[in-house]
């Protein structure tokens, strides 16, 4: 804190100020310091009476310099930022600790682009420094044009050549606009100045290929350097998982371990996300065990990617064991297991962990409410669900956003309180987007409210008349399947996934592709048999076709998720779970199927939808016939 003193002379402001300025940066709390020093600077009566910038050696340019410099590259508020400009340029130079560079940056960071370009023109004696900030800045905004004008400039007015931080900067903009020709071209730059042999710069074109698809490109890149770092190896691992080559990315870390690289957070990290996609759980073990061989089972963000993974890949048991072993939880941590539980239908569970983290002090935010609410939409806790939306604004100063209005729209509409959905529907200070309507239309399709259905449905499809599902969850209000012939819509064909062998295997409706097809379907239709005696009949009404009824029993007798769950129990011990997952939403007589298998094979069954997990054990199933 700044101790009012009585103002005596510019000498002796001056050295409070230069003192005040040397204690506050031995101190911890440095980062409420900046602050402060702004409202220093701009104080009238302690700076514009003071000619604070006229002393004489030693007092007024070094010091005075550094900290401007300090506090320019702290400021949170642009008055603060104009305020100290216009003592920059009453009493000092833009070069003077490359200070008119640093406004331009803060400018930008600020978000007022404009001020910052004037401010660039303006400065008289703009070096390599000068262009680069600019450069930087602009690329930080996403203003591809901008930057590579000022790129172009930058050659043409003044001769100069980009270094290093000048081609981060235009190359990683052209990735994040996926501005692949304008990529290319600074690729030609790169060639022409005999710059391929700077690291940094081949590692942003790797990642700028890989972020566009160009995985060969990348690759080619990769394989003529002469020296490859530790982040060359991570950005290989982490393109290859963005265009769905998982398996890929796992054989490069390999590669890297079997080269001498050892690993770090970020490739820890991109391997976790890896197996995500992979969604093999053996994997993931072995990929755990080697975090604790590493020692980096302590680190928060690794810790909270592992949590992760293993809750998606339906594994919650593991991923509540991560989270009681860590030694600090930050947000994130929470959040995750939060997400962990919503995902897994344990509202009750989400509750108590909400409660703890209020307890322990955690702040909350809109994702955290996000994920309580949907806990509770897929537990059924209504009551709890429109508690915690009163007062998340009231107790918390979190605002509803859409996707607490979806969440809370999903617990009416599944609850049967359809009118009560509708009505907070139309009490929305926002548009309602398809997710809205699509959770009260599916409601409609459960409680077989055919008038209020068309009315959502109207809504739905004039938001978004090419999503499929929309049509498919009209079949039961109306005939959907001629409309979506009309319009030339196809629906994604459903895919079971199981793990076996280190292998997935995926099934498709009527899959008869496995090597061990017959097999399996034996296996199915001796299931079958057994449910329908146990008095299953099948339900024919999810099948969207026009067609007579034997066929369509044949048909829903052979879907994925049925195929998958056969060929679990062919190969798996007694009592070994079966983890499913499904790339669309579980139909009504899968969900019935996958009951009464759990019940007649004395086997727990876990299926995770498009939406979230469903835990069959004992005839039962954890959403309680609630999805």
């Amino acid at each position: 804190m700044i101790v009012s003193v009585p103002f005596r002379s510019s000498l002796s402001l001056h050295s409070l100020f230069v003192d005040c300025f040397i204690n506050f940066k031995k101190f911890a709390h440095i980062q409420k310091y900046p602050f402060l020093l702004c409202k220093f600077f701009i104080s009238k009566r302690r700076i514009c009476n003071a000619n604070l910038f006229q002393l004489s050696p030693p007092f007024q340019s070094d010091s005075i310099v550094q900290s401007l410099v300090f506090a320019i590259s702290s400021c949170t508020s642009v008055s603060y930022c104009s305020a100290i400009h216009a003592r920059v340029i009453k009493s000092l130079n833009y070069s003077d600790g490359f200070i008119g560079d640093r406004m331009v940056l803060m400018y930008f960071k600020l978000g007022y682009d404009e001020d910052a370009q004037r401010l660039f023109d303006e400065m008289p004696d703009r070096d390599l420094v000068s262009w680069n900030s600019l450069m930087s800045g602009l690329s930080g905004r996403g203003h591809l044009g901008a930057c590579l004008n000022a790129f172009c400039r930058m050659r043409a007015e003044s001769g100069r050549q980009p270094n290093e931080v000048t081609l981060l900067s235009v190359v990683s903009t052209c990735a994040a606009m996926r501005a692949l020709d304008e990529g290319k071209s600074i690729h030609g730059v790169v060639v022409k100045l005999g710059m391929s042999g700077k690291a940094k710069v081949v590692n942003s074109l790797i990642n700028m290929y890989g972020k566009l698809g160009f995985l060969d490109a990348a690759s080619q890149l990769f394989e003529e350097m002469p020296v490859r770092s530790l982040v060359s190896w991570n950005s290989m691992v982490v393109i290859h998982n963005h265009n769905g080559y998982a398996e890929k990315g796992m054989d490069l870390f390999n590669l890297m371990k079997r080269a001498g690289i050892n690993p770090d957070q970020a490739t820890m990290v991109a391997l976790l996300r890896a197996c995500t996609d992979t969604g093999l759980g053996r994997q993931a073990e072995s990929i755990h065990a080697y975090i604790h061989r590493c020692g980096f089972n302590a680190d928060i963000i690794i810790a909270t990617a592992l949590l992760n993974l293993y809750a998606k890949l339906g594994r919650l048991n593991a991923s509540e064991d991560i989270f009681e072993e860590m030694r600090y939880r930050d947000r994130i941590a929470w959040t995750a297991m939060l997400a962990g539980y919503a995902v897994h239908a344990c509202g009750r569970e989400a509750i108590k962990l909400f409660d703890l983290m209020v307890k322990e002090g955690v702040e909350v935010d809109h994702v955290t409410f996000t994920h309580l609410l949907s806990a509770c939409s897929h537990s059924g806790l209504v009551e709890e669900g429109k508690k915690y939306f009163e007062i998340m604004s009231k107790f918390y100063r979190v605002e509803p956003r859409l996707d607490h209005y979806s969440c809370m729209v999903d617990l009416l509409g599944r609850s049967g309180r359809l009118e009560d959905a509708y009505e907070l529907i139309k009490s929305m200070p926002m548009e309602p987007s398809s997710g809205v309507w699509g959770a009260l239309l599916g409601a409609c399709r459960v409680y077989g409210n055919v008038e209020l259905g068309k009315e959502v449905a109207e809504q739905l499809l004039s938001l978004d008349p090419s999503d499929h599902r929309n049509y498919i969850m009209l079949s039961n209000i109306y005939s959907a399947a001629a409309l979506m012939k009309e319009r030339r819509l196809t629906r994604n064909p459903g895919c079971s996934f199981i793990e076996h062998g280190n292998k997935i295997h995926r099934f498709v409706v009527g899959d008869q592709s496995h090597p061990r097809s017959d097999e399996i379907h034996t296996k199915l239709e001796e299931l079958i048999r057994k449910i329908r005696e146990a008095g299953c009949a099948p339900k024919t009404e999810f099948v969207l076709h026009d067609i007579d009824e034997e066929v369509k029993v044949d048909m829903i007798n052979k879907h994925s998720e049925k195929l998958a769950i056969a060929f679990g129990l062919l190969v798996t011990g007694s009592g070994v779970p079966l983890i499913i997952t499904k790339n669309l939403r579980i139909c009504g007589d899968c969900h019935s199927t996958a009951k009464f298998a759990s019940l007649l094979e004395k086997r727990t069954i876990i299926i995770r939808d498009s939406k979230r997990f469903h835990h069959f054990a004992e005839g039962l199933c954890s959403c309680r016939d609630y999805w």
